[in-house]
């Protein structure tokens, strides 16, 4: 058994759509560079949790949680998303 959970989340913008995959404590490093760079609600991202963070039932919640936290994130930024974001979402490999 793996000692982390890696999140695969799918990203659409407009036609675009793609799978990004980061660790929590990815996504952790980048709200907490939204919070302090662009002011972002520091309750947005889903909370760590400790007890039980590997069973199935809590991944899957985490996983939808992040989608929906990405996506926020997007609406927040609908027309130059900051490049910390960017940089998380591979923007650079799917936009020309």
């Amino acid at each position: 058994l793996s000692s982390f959970q890696v999140y695969i989340i799918q990203v659409s913008v407009g036609n675009h759509q793609w799978t990004v995959k980061h660790r929590y404590s990815d996504f952790h490093d980048l709200h907490e560079k939204l919070v302090s760079e662009k002011k972002i609600d520091k309750n947005l991202l889903p909370p760590k949790k400790i007890i039980g963070k590997n069973s199935k039932s809590l991944v899957e919640k985490r996983q939808k949680e992040l989608e929906i936290y990405l996506q926020t994130l997007l609406l927040k930024f609908p027309v130059t998303a900051p490049k910390v974001l960017s940089h998380f979402l591979h923007f650079h490999l799917y936009v020309s």
